[in-house]
């Protein structure tokens, strides 16, 4: 991965979370994705592992459900070598890093990491 392509998909995703868009969002994704979040664990009360594309979409809806007013500012972007760090600023001025594993063009994995000990970081109600 290099950076042009890197910095556009950091502006498609923050773009596609900003306007709710989930289509445009999980179009990045791999249909076989794993994802994994504690925000997860909190809305589903399960383990915080997502599988699968269907799964990750009835996560993001219920997310957007109990988050209306969920917007993101991307504070920075981080390149690997098949990995994207997208470090952004959410709606209640949390810090957070979405980690993006790639296998070709899609994300085949992703991890959201909250900073600090916020009980209920992503603001959801």
């Amino acid at each position: 991965m290099n950076h042009g392509p890197a910095r556009t998909f950091v502006d498609s995703w923050v773009t596609a979370w900003n306007a709710h868009d989930l289509d445009a969002l999980l179009s990045h994704f791999a249909d076989d994705v794993t994802f994994r979040s504690p925000v997860a664990a909190q809305l589903l009360g399960n383990d915080g592992v997502i599988r699968g594309k269907d799964a990750l979409r009835a996560y993001w809806t219920e997310g957007l459900r109990r988050i209306p007013d969920l917007q993101f500012e991307v504070v920075g972007s981080y390149v690997g070598v098949d990995c994207l760090v997208i470090n952004y600023r959410n709606q209640k001025g949390g810090l957070v890093n979405e980690v993006l594993i790639f296998e070709g063009p899609l994300v085949a994995e992703g991890y959201g990491t909250y900073l600090g000990d916020d009980a209920n970081p992503a603001g959801a109600r």
